[in-house]
């Protein structure tokens, strides 16, 4: 047998299937299985080959700054060899060189989990028909036209068209996202335009059954079934870089091309002045080694690691470092619906019986809340009102025609034991007093008629020897001792019903009062609400009898309702410039209804479906998400679709998930959020954050974090790069300006860059938030590290610093000669300015007008590195191995006041610009 070509099995019946599949319903043969597992290959998913160890490895010595650093060690160890010196430059430069590798690729080396976890979802034991009897095999060994027999708890271990169903309920929150079973009915032909999240025929690989039974012949296995075709999206998803691993590799080049460019004209000037080559070369190695922040990377990682403690403190788990930033630059937000935008759990909203209408207040499965009463003008003027007792039966009817608990744990949470649907029924009775334990004891049940998706009903008999259960009914339960309660679909139960109770009891259903009920039904549902109708009939001795000329006793609609505080948390997002988007597998009317009472959309607001989005080419839909912010019945190709069209409009994307489903879409995005709670293996693999809480406003927290971490290493880059900026400068010009010997060692420029600037840097790393931060705008995708006056700051602020060290440099060197201290004195000078640097970078704001105590980690990492470079100066082992010399007391002043110079310096400079701004605010063109 060939491979069976892909087809439609859900729009054709299960004996044409099995024709197509060439199979009886014997099973398969022994013989044949092993020629179609020969051409089908074994049922499971391949896994896509990851980089390896060593490659990783290999590729953080790619970074063009450290093949800088390592070029520059080398040619200093050359330098070493040639006068007999220990080349402790050079060691120094390799060790840091190889530590900065090393914690790159701590950072980046992971395994390849989430196939293996997504390939763990497809391996169970199951129950197979082969040579006409059947047998329990692996699930590996399964082969297109194998007939499998599914019970409740089995997991589905391939695609497949149903032949038989028995109330067979399958959960296909893996693949779907959403945690309602689906009744599968195996006698239905669907319209082949039939989308996969609606093919009730249909089961698919790595989903659950949670009640009843079913025989299905085997469709697809493998890459070929819908999981296998997520698991190759998963292997094709990009995985983009983060906003700050681009602005990084941004820094690198224009440092590492400023470098060599200044290297060039300062030998070039250099050797044209006559000056020694050998001196020129090793000039250059220190300004090599000088404009490379050695310190940064560690910096940025100590950093991102705060800022992920940070985030764990308001219950979101980051996964891989660089999305802590990211999460600052993010632009659109798409998350799912249920769990996340909403609580997860079915509440009644809305009770309509006789001529009233009660709302339903409270929240979750808490058994308290407020219940709101209207009138309702049904036609043929009734008489208003309800009977008395009549929502008493209907909240009773609710528990009574269900299985679902609602109990207190052990820490007063409350929780449903059972369907979720049914479960909202026991916490409205709750609501009223009612408890749904006492009342099933009091009430006995008798015999029922189960649910069905057949039916689409369920009925029970209850005992009722004293009526009061029955009592709103009057005259028509005189006698009964037995009552039957029915729920169901609206249109299903109204067709049984030929009686009603208005405000003067049970009366009966005329046409256009029937008309009205299913009017009332569709009502509701139009605004997204599940609806049940309830029934009931006294005098009703079994299931035989058959379900007629019921007496209809109201509807009960319900919501999987938004989390409270979701709507305040959208409101953050559009405050901060970021536009959050609902992607859900579940109904356009639900998603619609959510939509708009969080802010999302309005009510006639704009729903995309799935099936529109597979008519969209790449450029329509690249117009279409730009506009809409609201999608339902999505499948998981056009998830990662709507992921890349927004990506591709530059913007910088967050998406949520928890099922297999969301994988490759998570994979996809800058930044995937995975879900800690209801979220698969699968899901949390594929992200970069996981929420522990699975709540939306858990995000916009960890966006206000990941904002607060970014301006922090925009204000440590600025302090590093513009001392490092000044180093440059001192350097450049010592030949130039006909100094003799360099001012600075290569070993030096690193005690600078790693201890001076690191220590301080990492302190300014816990810099409290400023008053505003989700008041303005994300960083524009694709803004460079220097972009809002960061990298004139650094030039003009490092040129200052320079100008000065060279003045006493000049000074100092002209009055006490070459043989004085004026190389130690130019780096004494330079560490502590950077003190000073540090303190003025905390805000743009003068220091006076911030609190000094708000990071007293920045005041003792002051303290503890200016009292670290004196111990260079005079500790004698430390003071040889730096190449420096004890100052005399007034040579130390003078490099303590250039360093306060320069730190009045930056100090009035930030006093003009708030002047300045002042006055151009108020000017009357700025006014007007």
């Amino acid at each position: 047998m060939t491979t069976p070509m892909p087809q439609n099995w859900h729009a054709i019946d299960g004996q044409s299937c099995l024709q197509e599949l060439q199979c009886g319903e014997a099973g398969l043969s022994t013989a044949e299985v092993s020629r179609r597992l020969a051409a089908t290959g074994p049922n499971r998913l391949e896994l896509a080959a990851g980089r390896s160890n060593l490659l990783i490895l290999w590729d953080q010595f790619s970074n063009v700054m450290l093949i800088m650093l390592l070029a520059v060690a080398a040619v200093s160890a050359g330098v070493a060899y040639v006068e007999q010196k220990f080349p402790k430059d050079a060691i120094a430069i390799v060790v840091i060189v190889a530590l900065n590798g090393l914690l790159g690729y701590l950072q980046e080396s992971r395994a390849q989990k989430a196939l293996l976890a997504l390939r763990d979802m497809s391996q169970p034991q199951v129950q197979v028909r082969r040579d006409g009897q059947w047998q329990k095999l692996s699930s590996e060994e399964l082969v297109p036209g194998d007939l499998i027999r599914l019970e409740a708890g089995d997991r589905v271990p391939a695609d497949g068209r149903l032949l038989e169903t028995a109330d067979m309920g399958v959960r296909e929150a893996a693949l779907t996202g959403e945690s309602e079973a689906v009744f599968k009915r195996a006698d239905l032909v669907l319209d082949s335009a039939t989308p996969m999240l609606e093919r009730q025929n249909c089961m698919f690989q790595g989903t659950e059954v949670v009640r009843g039974r079913g025989v299905a012949v085997v469709t697809s296995t493998g890459m070929a079934t819908e999981l296998g075709q997520i698991a190759t999206l998963i292997n094709t998803a990009g995985g983009e870089t983060t906003p700050l691993q681009e602005r990084l590799d941004g820094l690198a080049k224009v440092l590492v091309g400023t470098a060599l460019a200044l290297v060039a004209v300062v030998v070039g000037l250099g050797l044209l002045l006559g000056q020694d080559p050998f001196d020129l070369l090793e000039v250059s190695l220190s300004m090599a080694v000088a404009i490379v922040p050695e310190g940064l990377p560690a910096v940025i990682t100590v950093t991102l690691a705060i800022g992920t403690q940070r985030m764990v403190q308001r219950a979101a788990l980051i996964r891989r470092l660089p999305a802590v930033e990211a999460l600052g630059s993010v632009t659109v937000i798409c998350s799912d619906k249920t769990g996340t935008l909403t609580q997860n759990r079915q509440v009644v909203q809305e009770l309509r019986f006789g001529n009233q209408s009660v709302l339903v207040g409270g929240q979750g499965y808490e058994p308290t809340g407020e219940f709101t009463t209207a009138l309702l003008a049904a036609p043929e003027a009734p008489l208003a009102g309800a009977q008395p007792g009549l929502q008493n039966l209907l909240l009773q009817a609710g528990v009574l025609c269900s299985d679902a608990e609602l109990r207190q744990g052990a820490e007063g949470a409350w929780e449903v034991l059972g369907d979720p649907t049914e479960g909202a029924l026991a916490v409205v009775a709750g609501k009223a007093g009612f408890d749904d334990f006492e009342l099933r004891q009091r009430y006995a049940r008798k015999a029922e008629i189960p649910f069905s998706s057949e039916r689409q009903l369920m009925a029970v008999w209850v005992d009722d020897p004293d009526g009061s259960l029955q009592a709103p009914l009057g005259a028509v339960a005189e006698g009964s001792s037995q009552l039957m309660i029915s729920k169901g679909a609206p249109e299903v139960i109204l067709a049984s019903c030929s009686r009603w109770l208005d405000g003067s009891g049970v009366v009966a259903l005329s046409p256009n009062q029937l008309q009205w009920w299913v009017d009332q039904a569709r009502d509701l549902a139009a605004s997204g609400l599940r609806v049940l109708a309830f029934a009931c009939s006294p005098h009703h001795s079994s299931p035989d009898q058959g379900l007629s000329g019921l007496v209809l006793i109201g509807l009960m609609a319900q919501l999987d309702p938004a989390r409270p505080e979701v709507t305040e948390a959208v409101a953050i997002c559009r405050g901060a410039g970021i536009r959050p988007v609902m992607i859900t597998g579940d109904h356009p009317l639900t998603a619609r209804a959510i939509g708009s009472k969080i802010g999302l959309t309005t009510l006639d607001g704009e729903v995309v479906l799935g099936r529109e989005l597979e008519a969209c080419s790449d450029e329509e839909l690249r117009a279409v998400v730009a506009r809409c912010s609201v999608y339902a019945r999505v499948p998981p190709e056009q998830k990662l679709r709507i992921v890349k069209a927004l990506q591709a409009n530059g913007q910088v994307v967050a998406m949520t998930g928890d099922g297999v489903n969301d994988a490759p879409a998570l994979k996809q995005a800058h930044i995937g959020v995975a879900m800690g709670i209801t979220g698969t293996e699968v899901s949390k693999e594929a992200s970069d954050m996981v929420l522990l809480d699975d709540n939306f406003a858990t995000i916009v927290s960890a966006v206000e974090e990941g904002r607060l971490v970014y301006a922090n290493i925009r204000r440590f880059v600025k302090y590093i790069l513009g001392s490092n900026v000044g180093e440059l400068v001192t350097i450049s010009a010592a030949p130039l300006i006909g100094l003799i010997g360099v001012p600075l060692t290569p070993l030096q420029i690193l005690w600078m860059n790693l201890v001076t600037d690191g220590v301080p840097a990492l302190a300014l790393a816990l810099e409290p938030a400023e008053a505003g931060l989700m008041d303005r705008d994300p960083a524009r995708p694709g803004e460079s590290i220097f972009a809002r006056g960061i990298g004139r700051y650094i030039v003009r602020v490092g040129v200052v610093f320079g100008l000065m060290t060279i003045a006493m440099m000049v000074w100092i060197y002209r009055t006490q000669g070459v043989d004085g201290p004026w190389k130690t004195m130019v780096f004494t000078t330079l560490c502590l300015a950077q003190m000073g640097h540090a303190l003025s970078a905390r805000s743009d704001r003068p220091l006076l007008q911030v609190n000094p105590f708000s990071n007293p980690w920045l005041l003792w990492a002051v303290v503890f590195t200016s009292g670290l470079q004196l111990l260079l100066l005079y500790v004698p082992w430390l003071s040889r191995f730096f190449g420096t010399e004890p100052l005399a007391f007034a040579d130390l002043m003078v490099c303590v006041g250039v360093s306060l110079l320069f730190f009045i310096y930056l100090e009035a400079e930030k006093v003009f610009r708030q002047w300045w701004s002042r006055r151009r605010a108020n000017t009357p063109a700025a006014m007007g």
